[in-house]
C-alpha cells in the first residue's frame, strides 16, 4: 500500500523535542546524569486538596457521562477568578468556553476565524502551537520580531500598512514562551486601538499570568478598556496550578467570538471529564493560596538561573515572570548543534531557539522545572563546555 500524507502535512515539521529526548537518553545510557530543562512541564504536584478531590470524584459512578459544553460550576469559577484577580466581569453563559488544554484551543482557534490566505500577525520567536493553528486554517503568518531594543514586545508600528489592512487575527503571549516579556496597560491600550482601527481579532495567551516574581501580577488583556470589543484571552490550569496532565483550559472575552468557538468545539469533542472540571473549579476558587506557593518556588529558581547564566557569560533576556529563561550563549555555533553538544558534554537538556522561529538563532530556552540545586549544577556544567 502506498501511503502518502496530505499536502497540508508538509506544513507540520516534526518537533525537535523528541529527537532531543532520544539523544539525551543515549547519553544517559552511557552514564551521563541528565538535567532536563527542555519541556515546561511542572515538576511540582498539584495541591493535596485538589488531588483528594479528584480521587473522590473519580470514584463516583455518576462522573462518567459526556459533559458537552462544560459544567456551569467551572464556568462560574472562571468568572469569579477573573473578577477577584483581574477585576474583569464575565458572563458564564456567553463569555466562557472550555478547551482541552490551551494547546488544543490555540491550534483550533484560527480555524474558527481565518480563511485560506488570511493574514495572522504572530511573533518571531513564538510558541510552536501558533504556527500549527495558522497552517491548519490555511492562513498566512506575518512575523513580528521580538527584539531587545523593543523590550521583546511586538512593534505594531513596524507592520506595513498593506499587512495591517489584510490581517484578520493578532496573537500575543505576555509573559511569553519562549521570551518572558511583561505587558503594560499602555501597551495593551495600543493593541486595542490598533485592533479597532484595522478590524483585527486579538487573542492573548495568558498561560503564564500567575508566574510573576516582582510587584503586581501581569495585566490581563481583558482588563484593558475596550479589550472585550476586539478580543479573547486564553488561559490554562496546566502551569499555574500544576494540572498539566488534566488538559483543561478556557477562552474568555467577546461573546460573539466565544459563540463561534463554541460552535466549532461542538463539532470536535464532547467535553472534558467532569471530575477534572470540578477540580479545576476548586483550584480557581483557591487560586491565591495555590499559586502563591508555586510563585515562591519558581521565583527562587528564576533568580538562580538568571544570575547563574549571566555569571558564565550568557546574555539573558530581562524578565520578572514566566516559566522560562531565554538566553544567548557565548559561542559561535548554530543553536541546534549547540543543544546536542550541551547534552553530550554536560547532560543539560535545553531547547534551541530556532524551534520557536528564525529570530531564535543563538539562543536557548531553559525551563524552570528543576530544584535550585539542580539549576546551580546545570550552570556549573554549562560553564565547562568546550567547542
Amino acid at each position: 500500500m502506498n501511503i502518502q500524507p496530505s499536502k497540508k502535512m508538509s506544513l507540520f515539521v516534526p518537533a525537535i523535542f523528541g529527537d532531543l529526548k532520544k539523544h539525551a537518553k543515549l547519553q544517559e545510557q552511557k552514564g551521563t546524569e541528565l538535567i532536563d530543562l527542555s519541556l515546561g512541564s511542572p515538576d511540582i504536584a498539584p495541591a493535596e486538596n485538589l488531588r483528594q478531590k479528584m480521587s473522590e470524584l473519580t470514584a463516583l459512578s455518576s462522573s462518567y457521562g459526556y459533559t458537552l459544553t462544560g459544567i456551569q460550576t467551572f464556568n462560574e469559577a472562571v468568572c469569579r477568578y477573573y473578577k477577584r484577580v483581574n477585576n474583569v466581569e464575565l458572563d458564564p453563559e456567553t463569555e466562557v468556553v472550555q478547551t482541552i488544554g490551551s494547546q488544543e484551543g490555540l491550534v483550533h482557534l484560527p480555524v474558527a476565524f481565518c480563511d485560506p490566505g488570511d493574514i495572522v500577525l504572530t511573533t518571531n520567536p513564538a510558541y510552536v502551537a501558533y504556527d500549527a493553528g495558522i497552517h491548519l486554517a490555511g492562513a498566512t503568518p506575518y512575523y513580528m520580531p521580538l527584539t531587545k531594543e523593543n523590550q521583546y514586545l511586538p512593534d505594531l508600528k513596524a507592520i506595513p500598512e498593506d499587512i495591517r489592512q489584510k490581517a484578520k487575527l493578532l496573537i500575543l503571549n505576555l509573559p511569553g514562551n519562549p521570551v518572558p516579556a511583561m505587558p503594560s496597560i499602555a501597551y495593551f491600550e495600543e493593541v486595542v486601538a490598533f485592533a479597532k482601527k484595522y478590524n483585527i481579532i486579538v487573542l492573548h495567551d495568558a498561560a503564564y499570568s500567575e508566574f510573576y516574581f516582582k510587584g503586581d501580577a501581569p495585566i490581563s488583556f481583558l482588563a484593558t478598556p475596550g479589550a472585550k470589543e476586539v478580543g479573547l484571552e486564553i488561559n490554562s490550569l496546566s502551569k499555574s496550578f500544576s494540572l498539566a496532565g488534566t488538559r483543561i483550559a478556557y477562552i474568555v472575552g467577546n461573546a460573539e467570538l466565544v459563540a463561534i468557538m463554541k460552535q466549532l468545539k461542538s463539532n470536535l469533542d464532547f467535553g472534558i471529564f467532569e471530575p477534572i472540571q470540578q477540580v479545576a473549579a476548586l483550584a480557581l476558587d483557591n487560586a491565591e493560596q495555590v499559586t502563591s506557593v508555586l510563585r515562591e518556588t519558581f521565583s527562587v529558581r528564576h533568580k538562580t538561573l538568571m544570575e547563574g547564566l549571566t555569571s558564565i557569560g550568557w546574555e539573558v533576556a530581562p524578565s520578572d515572570g514566566g516559566m522560562f529563561v531565554w538566553a544567548k550563549y557565548p559561542y559561535d555555533i548554530p543553536c541546534i548543534d549547540f543543544a546536542y553538544k550541551a547534552i553530550e558534554q554536560t547532560g543539560v537538556v535545553m531547547v534551541p531557539g530556532t524551534v520557536f522561529g528564525t529570530a531564535g538563532e543563538g539562543y536557548m530556552r531553559l525551563a524552570l522545572v528543576q530544584p535550585v540545586e539542580q539549576l546551580q549544577e546545570a550552570v556549573k556544567r554549562l560553564s565547562t563546555i568546550k567547542l
